[in-house]
């Protein structure tokens, strides 16, 4: 890619993840309450909805700025020389990697923000001192693996997804895709991937929100997974699918939206 194309990618992700992270907030701390231990209520219910938002405020423009810069440079060096039968593949890898590297951004966020959420007594800067103190600089690392694992099946399905249904739209109309149909693939394929991955959104939750020192603290995905289908079964697996869907729909209309559109506007 040349240097312009990768800041137009750099600043069309971080715009782009900011605008479908404040916006979506709401229904983002209602999934992660039905997916805490304590259940909806405990958790907080409908109460104090921005919990946490001050964490996703800093976060989502980095983290997503990295997620683009990281997906648009592999997959422009994996497309290149590559038969098209391949293309989807070079789509996986990009995503995988560019997940990678944003939630070395996304964890920490997240970890603070998941905590205020289900603690809307709590502002963000107290339980961002309570896990430094209690746990260390590692504790806003709690979950990472887990993250990592959840984002990546995710990437996998919704952005090969999304190129293909692009794809298949600019060939049925003629010419490339308008940003609003890009958004639409977007939300398709978010909302798609979002279902399949539910199981994984909800160990990852656990995870987050353990108490030092449990059995999910120790970030064994497996063994999260285990023990939700012990004592919830199915139900407890796919806890929250409806507003994670919901909100990965929207978001993916959003977030892929705003992203080709301010993509297009900087080239």
């Amino acid at each position: 890619m040349e240097p312009r194309e990768s800041w137009a990618a750099l600043a069309a992700g971080g715009v782009a993840g900011v605008c479908v992270d404040l916006i979506l907030f709401p229904l983002d701390t209602v999934k992660t309450r039905l997916q805490s231990p304590q259940g909806f209520r405990k958790a907080g219910g409908f109460r104090g909805i921005y919990a946490g938002v001050p964490s996703t405020a800093i976060g989502s423009f980095p983290n997503a700025a990295a997620f683009f810069i990281t997906y648009e440079n592999v997959k422009s060096m994996l497309h290149h020389g590559s038969a098209s039968c391949l293309t989807p593949a070079a789509h996986m890898v990009a995503a995988s990697l560019g997940e990678v590297v944003a939630c070395l951004i996304r964890v920490p966020s997240e970890v603070v923000k998941q905590r205020a959420q289900v603690s809307p007594s709590s502002s963000t800067l107290r339980i961002l001192s309570h896990t430094l103190y209690h746990e260390g600089f590692q504790g806003l690392y709690r979950g990472y693996t887990s993250t990592v694992l959840r984002e990546i099946p995710f990437s996998l399905v919704q952005f090969p997804l999304w190129e293909s249904l692009k794809d298949l739209w600019s060939w049925k109309q003629g010419h490339v895709v308008d940003s609003w149909q890009s958004a639409v693939c977007g939300a398709f394929a978010g909302g798609f991937a979002a279902a399949v991955t539910t199981p994984l959104d909800v160990a990852k939750t656990r995870i987050m929100l353990a108490k030092a020192g449990s059995s999910n603290a120790s970030g064994n995905v497996l063994a999260a997974l285990t023990g939700i289908w012990r004592t919830q079964g199915l139900s407890g697996l796919f806890a929250g699918v409806v507003p994670r869907m919901a909100a990965i729909s929207l978001g993916g209309f959003i977030f892929l939206g705003t992203y080709e559109k301010t993509r297009q506007l900087l080239l």
